[in-house]
């Protein structure tokens, strides 16, 4: 069986002016264009290729990678909208579209949002949606404390990250546990910190174990030593020179020297930070 929205390995059949034949086991097959087939190639290889709906909905393969696959969350552009829905750029010929019915708010052109795709049983299409809580589930969640785990970051509230965890469960990133710039879109490695009563699940970005919980004060010192102990940043610095200078948010860079500042490695002054025994 030839899966819509998902990477099928088929094998070539036969070349044809519109491009190469390919098909599986049971004899399913599908196109894949000229234009997507390999620079050298011969009948009975097998490809992996992407298979989505053309134009007139029929299977197409392609050698293109969507960003985002049956079944699973994406972070997409809009690119338009008309009388039936908005249109977004998962990364093929043809986009994803999501009828009205499927968002969470009246999407916009030129902005993003978290989609899920999934295949509409009434029409064999392939549609997205950005009502994404229903297709998450909280209720059987099989998490271990301290387990590995692969995040999307849906949004930023004033708690922390909002997360979806290996594209099941929805958790969250408190603000306390952040120590590094991430964004909505962003898809980043995590650990689980606890499974709570009612199933709602805390991650963290560092590794159970690893002592320095501030990864960016290391590398403030490093800076400072480089610079022979001092450096013109404090927590009332302006927030595009800290960036500027540090590759990093304001928000981080006081977090960072205030972890410096009770283990005692720095000093604050009113004209910037310096390492202990450098005054």
């Amino acid at each position: 069986m030839i899966r819509i929205g998902e990477y099928n390995t088929l094998t070539i059949l036969r070349e044809t002016e519109p491009g190469l034949y390919l098909g599986d086991e049971e004899e399913n097959v599908v196109l894949l264009p000229h234009r997507y087939k390999p620079e050298t190639f011969e009948i009975g290889d097998a490809l992996e290729v992407f298979v989505y709906l053309d134009f007139e909905e029929r299977p197409v393969a392609t050698n293109l990678t969507p960003y985002v696959h049956l079944n699973d969350f994406g972070y997409l552009h809009c690119s338009d909208v008309n009388e039936f829905g908005a249109f977004m750029d998962w990364g093929l010929q043809k986009q994803l579209f999501v009828p009205f019915k499927e968002q969470a708010r009246p999407m916009k052109v030129g902005n993003w949002y978290i989609v899920y795709l999934y295949l509409d049983d009434q029409t064999n299409r392939l549609v997205g949606s950005s009502k994404t809580n229903r297709y998450v589930d909280n209720e059987n969640v099989v998490l271990e404390k301290y387990q590995e785990v692969q995040l999307l970051v849906t949004h930023i509230t004033e708690l922390g990250a909002n997360v979806i965890i290996e594209g099941k469960h929805s958790g969250l990133i408190h603000n306390d546990d952040i120590f590094e710039d991430i964004r909505t879109g962003d898809r980043i490695k995590g650990y689980v910190k606890k499974v709570r009563e009612d199933n709602k699940v805390d991650v963290v970005l560092q590794a159970p174990g690893y002592r320095s919980i501030e990864p960016n004060a290391n590398f403030i010192l490093d800076e400072l030593k480089a610079a022979g102990g001092f450096l013109p940043l404090h927590d009332k610095s302006d927030p595009d020179t800290i960036k500027n200078e540090m590759g990093m948010s304001k928000k981080s860079f006081k977090r960072a020297i205030g972890t410096l500042y009770r283990e005692k490695q720095i000093t604050i002054k009113a004209d910037g930070i310096a390492i202990i025994g450098d005054e």
